[in-house]
């Protein structure tokens, strides 16, 4: 079966380039805008999707923006990559392969962005700052259930009894059957696009920060952090929600109170309400 994966992940489409040249020009602080549309129009898809997310609720548009030009410029470089990314890499979630995990692919969708979004509103309260990696590493840290989702359908019954004796996470019980887990695959994914060592590793130990060598840990530990939160809530917890290995040196690991985090629980909340219209109309 590890085999098929393995195939399997070799099938999965490049990332999109339009979404990495605009988020390798945007860091630069004089970015040209011109540049920045100019890539962009020409990607019809991500376009169309520029266009309408810029006109979203979640974006604040109080103008009908009529072009990319007017969407680069009103967006700004924070918003515009969260555009660009969204707009991007949701295609990739609507596969049917998904449904092991969860009962339609949209349910993941709106996982990964809440894991996003919280992952922000985490770093805005732990650190003061927003982290665009960090951004991109929690969007895409379930990307390995793209692949693994028809595997884990054909054995389900099997890995929900092993975890339902107790014994084994759903991680553990995906490499005890399968013989990889849907972490390990994702952080295979990230290798295929090329993506840096903060991103990878964020995506391929985001149950397991622990793990990894404390210099390498914090992305790792946030999108941990962020993931069990959305977990917590319920937002888009497929059939493997909560059957995870608690790890409770995360808030030592932050020094953040329970009472912080549930204050960040209302946070996303109020971001999710305003973001339905970019979770499901894209």
């Amino acid at each position: 079966m590890i085999d098929n994966v393995i195939k399997s992940i070799q099938k999965i489409p490049a990332f999109p380039a339009t979404v990495k040249k605009v988020t390798e020009l945007l860091p630069d602080d004089d970015f040209s805008v011109a540049e920045v549309v100019s890539v962009i129009r020409y990607d019809q898809a991500i376009a169309a999707n520029i266009m309408k997310i810029s006109n979203s609720v979640y974006f604040g548009s109080r103008q009908h923006i009529r072009s990319i030009q007017d969407a680069v410029v009103y967006l700004g470089k924070q918003q515009l990559i969260r555009a660009v990314q969204a707009a991007g890499v949701v295609r990739m979630f609507d596969r049917k392969e998904v449904v092991g995990y969860v009962t339609h692919a949209k349910e993941l969708w709106k996982h990964s962005v809440a894991v996003a979004l919280m992952s922000q509103i985490l770093s805005r309260k732990i650190q003061g700052w927003e982290d665009q990696t960090l951004y991109t590493a929690a969007l895409l840290h379930d990307v390995g259930k793209l692949v693994m989702g028809i595997y884990v359908r054909d054995s389900f019954e099997q890995i929900i009894q092993m975890v339902g004796d107790g014994k084994l996470s759903f991680l553990e019980a995906e490499e005890a059957v399968i013989g990889i887990n849907h972490a390990e695959v994702g952080g295979r994914i990230a290798d295929r696009w090329n993506f840096p060592p903060e991103i990878h590793d964020a995506i391929a130990y985001h149950h397991r920060p622990d793990l990894l060598r404390e210099r390498a840990r914090y992305n790792a530990w946030m999108v941990y952090l962020a993931d069990q939160s959305c977990l917590m809530m319920g937002i888009g917890g497929g059939a493997d929600a909560l059957a995870y290995k608690g790890l409770e040196e995360v808030r030592n690991y932050f020094n953040i109170r329970m009472a912080d985090i549930e204050g960040c629980f209302v946070q996303l909340l109020d971001e999710l309400k305003s973001a339905q219209d970019l979770i499901y109309n894209l």
